[in-house]
């Protein structure tokens, strides 16, 4: 087994080997803008770390969000033009998930990105494997009730303090953290995964502005 685990769903464009056993090499860097600069360059970078060429991957993993349009869909994207050209399957995994099984808690917390907007995306979980329910999107203030006392894992609990008093590491996203997540679901049968598609929670940013006056010859 030679996983290649990316993810692009939040400011870390983040990608990893996994050999089924531990991780072979990653990279990460955090630049919430150049998600489509920095990905391809990371994987020659893991790739040539690790010895090995694209050909001898044999899955892929990635994060499906939720997460911003945009830069969501570079690593969706990419995932999908590799497993087409190399003929291996792709495993989506949400984000958040990475985040919680990184994280190696093993009691009841939560985990919150920055959705912008002056919200988080957020998922609650009874350990680091495990969440219950599905992610959402909210303004922190919303949700600090539901959560208080419990540790918020990930930058939206760095973002708003007021709402998670409790911060825990990781910040940030890691690819390394997915690939072995994946690789954990793999050797029990391979069950949990996603289809690799953008789970973005909320329309885009971008939107036709109101009164749009069309200036086009009719």
């Amino acid at each position: 087994m030679l996983l290649l685990a990316m993810d692009t769903a939040t400011p870390a464009v983040t990608v990893a080997l996994h050999d089924g056993e531990a991780v072979v090499a990653s990279s990460s860097q955090v630049d919430a803008r150049r998600h489509g600069e920095l990905l391809l360059p990371a994987v020659d970078r893991v790739l040539k770390e690790a010895g090995l060429t694209l050909d001898a991957v044999t899955g892929l993993v990635v994060g499906v969000g939720p997460g911003p349009y945009t830069g969501l869909r570079v690593g969706l994207v990419t995932a999908a033009a590799f497993s087409s050209a190399l003929a291996v399957p792709v495993h989506g995994l949400c984000t958040l998930d990475g985040l919680a099984y990184a994280s190696g808690i093993d009691e009841p917390f939560a985990v919150a990105t920055d959705a912008r907007r002056k919200e988080v995306y957020w998922a609650r979980y009874d350990d680091s494997r495990t969440r219950v329910g599905d992610a959402a999107v909210d303004r922190p203030a919303d949700i600090a009730e539901s959560l208080a006392g419990l540790p918020v894992v990930g930058a939206g609990a760095r973002l708003y303090p007021d709402a998670f008093p409790d911060a825990r590491d990781p910040e940030h996203q890691s690819a390394a953290a997915l690939a072995g997540l994946a690789a954990e679901r793999l050797a029990a049968g391979g069950e949990g995964f996603l289809d690799p598609l953008p789970m973005y929670l909320r329309r885009p940013d971008a939107q036709v502005p109101k009164n749009y006056k069309v200036v086009t010859p009719k």
